[in-house]
C-alpha cells in the first residue's frame, strides 16, 4: 500500500503477525493458535494520523503493542524511520524508545497510584538520563502546562485528578521524551464526551506544533473521521479495508466497513434503520477457513467459505479484502 503514498514514510509494516498458542491438558500441549494479528500491511507517512478501527477483540491494541515491541511479533517486518526494528536487541532498541511512545486506554490503570504526577511524567527522562534532577522537574512543570494542567499539580497523586486530567498526565508522559511517533490506544473511551473534545483538540494542536505521527486506535468512527488522514479497518486480526479518510467514509466497499459506518448514531435512527443492512451476531465457532467475515456477512458468496480474499486495490489509495469487489455485487 506504500506505492500510493508519495510522502516520507515514518512507519511501514509488512506481513506482521502475532500468534498466541492454545494449550490443553496437564502437560500444556499446544492445541492451536489464536491469530491476534495475521499479516498486517500498514504505512504511516511522517506527520500524519492513521485511524485503526474495528470491534473489541479484533487485534487493534495487540498490533499497537507489537509495533512498540512490548509484544514480540511472530513474523513480519516493522520498519521505523528506515530501520527494521524486529530483530533489534533490548540494548539496540533502548534509544529508539525515546522516539516511540504510547498513550494507554485507561488513564487510571496506566498510572502508578503510589507516584506523584511529577514522577510519572519524569520517569522516562530519568531512565534515559536526560538533564539534572532540577532540569527534569522544570521540564515536567512545563509539560503539565502544555497539556492544560497547573504546574503546581506535579505533587498530586493520580487519585486526586479527574479522568480527563489523568489522561492529560498520560499525554504529558508520552511527550516528555519528544517522540516522533505516538500510539493512541483508545485514549478517549474512558472519558466524558465534553472531555473527549478537549483531548482531541489537544492531540491535534500538539501534532501541528511538533509534527507528530499518530496511530489512533479506536472503535468510535466519529472520532476517527475527525482526527485521521487515513483509515484502516481490522476484523479478527486481518486488515479488510484501508483508504484515505474521505474515500472510506464516502465509498466504503467491504460489508464490515459498511456495517460499522451504519452503526454510527444518527439524529433519526428510525429512518436510518430502513437503510441499514443486517449483520449476524459474532460467531463462537473457530476462525473460518475462508473470509474471516463470511459467517456474519449478509452478502457472502460461494468463494468466501473456502478461500481467503486477497487485499486488492480498488482505487489509487483504497485497498479492500473482499471477493465482492470483482463480482459486481453492491459495490
Amino acid at each position: 500500500m506504500s506505492e500510493a503514498i508519495n510522502e516520507e514514510n515514518l512507519l511501514v509494516l509488512r506481513n506482521v503477525k502475532k500468534y498466541y498458542p492454545l494449550t490443553r491438558g496437564f502437560l500444556r500441549r499446544e492445541a492451536g493458535m489464536v491469530k491476534a494479528v495475521d499479516g498486517i500491511d500498514i504505512t504511516i507517512p511522517r506527520g500524519k494520523t492513521l485511524g485503526l478501527v474495528g470491534e473489541s477483540g479484533c487485534g487493534k491494541s495487540t498490533l499497537g503493542r507489537v509495533i512498540l515491541r512490548l509484544e514480540e511479533p511472530t513474523e513480519g517486518e516493522i520498519t521505523f524511520a528506515g530501520q527494521n526494528i524486529v530483530h533489534l536487541s533490548r540494548k539496540e532498541l533502548h534509544p529508539l524508545r525515546r522516539r516511540m511512545q504510547i498513550i494507554f486506554q485507561d488513564p487510571y490503570a496506566s498510572l502508578d497510584p503510589r507516584q506523584t504526577a511529577s514522577r510519572v511524567v519524569g520517569e522516562g527522562l530519568k531512565i534515559h538520563q536526560i538533564g539534572t534532577p532540577g532540569e527534569r522537574k522544570e521540564k515536567v512543570r512545563y509539560l503539565m502546562e502544555v497539556v492544560g494542567l497547573q504546574a503546581d499539580d506535579i505533587n498530586r497523586y493520580p487519585h486526586e485528578f479527574s479522568g480527563g486530567q489523568r489522561q492529560r498526565i498520560g499525554i504529558a508522559r508520552a511527550l516528555a521524551l519528544q517522540p516522533e511517533f505516538i500510539i493512541c490506544d483508545e485514549p478517549l473511551s474512558a472519558l466524558d464526551v465534553s472531555i473527549q473534545a478537549q483531548i482531541i483538540n489537544l492531540l491535534q494542536d500538539l501534532q501541528e506544533q511538533h509534527r507528530l505521527t499518530y496511530l489512533f486506535i479506536s472503535h468510535d468512527l466519529s472520532v476517527v473521521r475527525h482526527i485521521s488522514d487515513q483509515v484502516a479497518v481490522m476484523y479478527l486480526g486481518c486488515l479488510v479495508e484501508s483508504a484515505a479518510k474521505r474515500e472510506l467514509f464516502d465509498r466504503p466497499c467491504h460489508p464490515y466497513t459498511q456495517a460499522l459506518l451504519q452503526a454510527i448514531p444518527v439524529p433519526d435512527p428510525i429512518a436510518a434503520r430502513k437503510q441499514r443492512q443486517i449483520v449476524r451476531d459474532p460467531s463462537t465457532q473457530p476462525t473460518p477457513n475462508g473470509c474471516r467475515f463470511e459467517p456474519r456477512c449478509p452478502q457472502a458468496i460461494t468463494p468466501c467459505k473456502n478461500e481467503t480474499p486477497p487485499l486488492v486495490q480498488y482505487s489509487p489509495n483504497h485497498w479492500v479484502r473482499c471477493f465482492l469487489l470483482g463480482s459486481g455485487l453492491n459495490m
